[in-house]
């Protein structure tokens, strides 16, 4: 196996030499100067394996991040009485712990052309020891909810991981695997969400308070650090390009898939805070009953996150995602539904099969964005590595950018449930919100990227589909 960074054998392939993987003795040897995926003899010659490699390992620290940013949504279900917090006190609570997450996530979009996509998975996996270790000192009856708010606020760094994982990662492969990699890249990710659930549910059982848990995470995080400086690589390629964000933010269609994955992703992280407080607040589960199913919904929305981004692959990202806010409209209709007839079984079903077309429509939507940047390449009259330099330039100064207004969704949601609970006692009111919003999602897919005659834009990926099926209309 090659090591992390250096070049195997000149490939045979004349047109795959120009591409060689070299690394620059100044920068070191986990630095690549070229990288050109697109082209198959690099690709498969030694292109595929660099790529996965890096893969791995970047959803390892991102997996430990969302665990530590969604840490909260386990604490406060060991937060009894003893602790002296309100419902809308752990509501708030939350809902900053998802703000920070947000926000960070745009400087460590561009922390990776900054220090390099190795270089940065070191530093943002142990930067995750400064919220954990906290946690533990602070996490007693006694400690006031200003310090458990300023604790919790520094839990969101871990949500940037996401960011600089994923756009990372978009840069090692090529168009066509997109939806695959980025989908298995937030999956594995996301899957932190219930694995520290799961965590809290064992160590609840077992009699053992909030400490134990957050005491497992520590040498994890220095276990995720470790093996990213061990195994990871920077992309020479990947520069610190504010050329490119400014273009993305003036691109209307990064402020319309922002829109969309409030609705995919933002519910999602929202929904993975906020479902053990309802059950405890709504329907008066205590803290093990609520944890013994919490998890549930977060672990299937990760594990069905690629399967999205593989159907978007096939089918269109666009066409997926429109259906999928068919389904979750459907959902929330029920949830509503089951909410006042104050059914706990019906509920809880509805709100796991919502989780799972949330995960399925980050995968989705994910995928339309390389897709989308592509096809303007492709209008611009740009043909092959120009085209995919393009693409790969906009969609990844742009994935920050949605990912942090996505997160924002998470806020939105954890603020409606608090006033929901305040103004009628129940989540009912947020559940309607929730639905309107879904069918402005609806509306807005199809408009965009799907209506004919006034134009399409595809999202479907690859890039001789792209340039078929264009229409282009500037949105």
């Amino acid at each position: 196996m090659t090591a992390p960074g250096t070049a195997p054998a000149p490939p045979t392939d004349p047109n795959a030499s120009s591409a060689s993987s070299k690394a620059p003795s100044k920068k070191g040897s986990h630095w690549i100067e070229e990288w050109d995926p697109e082209n198959e003899a690099f690709w498969n010659a030694k292109g595929e394996k660099i790529a996965r490699r890096n893969l791995l390992f970047s959803v390892l620290s991102e997996h430990i991040g969302f665990s530590i940013w969604t840490m909260w949504s386990v604490l406060v279900l060991f937060m009894g009485p003893e602790y002296g917090l309100t419902p809308a006190d752990k509501f708030l609570l939350t809902s900053m712990v998802t703000l920070v997450g947000a926000v960070v996530r745009v400087p460590y979009t561009f922390a990776v052309a900054i220090f390099g996509g190795r270089n940065w998975t070191i530093v943002s996996a142990a930067l995750l020891l400064v919220p954990t270790v906290a946690a533990f000192t602070v996490m007693e009856p006694g400690t006031s909810f200003n310090t458990f708010l300023l604790i919790g606020l520094l839990a969101g760094i871990g949500g940037g991981n996401f960011a600089s994982s994923m756009t990372n990662i978009n840069a090692f492969f090529p168009l066509r695997r997109k939806g695959w990699a980025l989908g298995l890249n937030a999956g594995g990710g996301n899957i932190g969400v219930p694995v520290i659930q799961l965590a809290a549910l064992a160590i609840i059982g077992a009699g053992g308070g909030p400490r134990v848990l957050l005491g497992i995470y520590i040498p994890l995080i220095l276990v995720a650090a470790v093996l990213a400086a061990l195994f990871m690589d920077n992309l020479a390629s990947v520069k610190n390009d504010t050329g490119a964000a400014k273009d993305a933010a003036k691109d209307a269609h990064t402020w319309i898939m922002s829109f969309l994955y409030i609705g995919t992703f933002g519910s999602f992280i929202g929904y993975s805070f906020a479902f053990g407080q309802v059950l405890q607040n709504q329907f008066g589960r205590t803290p093990l009953e609520a944890a013994y199913v919490t998890f549930i919904g977060p672990l299937l929305g990760s594990l069905i996150r690629p399967l999205g981004g593989w159907l978007a692959d096939k089918h269109g990202g666009a066409k997926i995602t429109l259906y999928n806010y068919v389904g979750m409209g459907v959902a929330t209709a029920v949830l509503i539904a089951a909410s006042m007839e104050k059914s706990l079984a019906l509920f809880t079903v509805a709100f796991v099969v919502l989780f799972v077309l949330s995960g399925l429509g980050n995968g989705s939507t994910f995928k339309m964005i390389p897709g989308i940047f592509q096809a303007k390449a492709l209008a611009k009259g740009l043909e092959g590595e120009a085209a995919a330099a393009y693409g790969r330039r906009l969609s990844g100064a742009s994935m920050g950018l949605i990912g942090a207004v996505g997160a924002l969704g998470g806020v939105g949601i954890n603020l409606a449930f608090r006033q929901s609970f305040l103004s009628y006692g129940s989540g009912t009111g947020a559940f309607v919100a929730f639905l309107a919003f879904y069918g402005a999602c609806f509306v807005v897919t199809w408009a965009v990227y799907l209506r004919r005659p006034t134009g399409r834009i595809t999202a479907s990926g690859a890039a001789s589909e792209a340039k078929s099926q264009l229409s282009y209309a500037e949105v």
